[in-house]
């Protein structure tokens, strides 16, 4: 009997999404350096995703959301690419977290299927039935600069962008 509780309940959490917020490095797949790192939050019962820190082409952070640089020119008014809201209204569905997710150099918005899986978060942007996963890995103290300093990711306030 012992045996058939523990295993409805360890089949019983398994049909629950693990929590998808957090700091999350972004990596470039051909080259294996870092690209940036994600803020996913949640904000009145929804994740949101945020750029907080992007990297050079040799893995340095040289933009970040306290001295942003860098424009996202497929959004509307090429905000910033730190500070900007990239994934949004993502929904716990028991299994995975469902939303949508933007990509700021195009502009395209894609429905997106986000959830971890050995301590990583998977990401997947889909449009109709295609569909491409990332594997972003947590972010550590090492992937910052010295002195930075993470957002507070309960005050963070989700700006969902416009596209043109």
């Amino acid at each position: 009997m012992l045996l058939k509780i523990s295993a409805f309940v360890l089949t019983s959490f398994a049909l629950f999404a693990q929590s998808i917020g957090g700091f999350w490095k972004t990596v470039n797949e051909e080259t294996g350096l870092a690209q940036c790192v994600i803020a996913v939050y949640e904000y009145e019962n929804l994740y949101y995703g945020r750029i907080i820190g992007t990297y050079d082409s040799v893995g340095n952070m040289t933009d970040d959301i306290y001295q942003p640089k860098e424009r996202a020119p497929g959004v509307l008014g090429n905000p910033f690419y730190c500070g900007l809201d990239i994934i949004w209204n993502l929904r716990d569905d028991g299994a995975r977290y469902k939303g949508k997710i933007l990509d700021p150099e195009k502009g395209n918005v894609y429905n997106a299927e986000l959830w971890v899986n050995e301590g990583n978060l998977i990401v997947r942007g889909k449009f109709l039935f295609f569909g491409r996963n990332q594997t972003w890995l947590p972010a550590v103290d090492a992937d910052f600069p010295k002195g930075f300093k993470k957002p507070d990711r309960s005050k963070l306030i989700p700006a969902i962008p416009e596209v043109y």
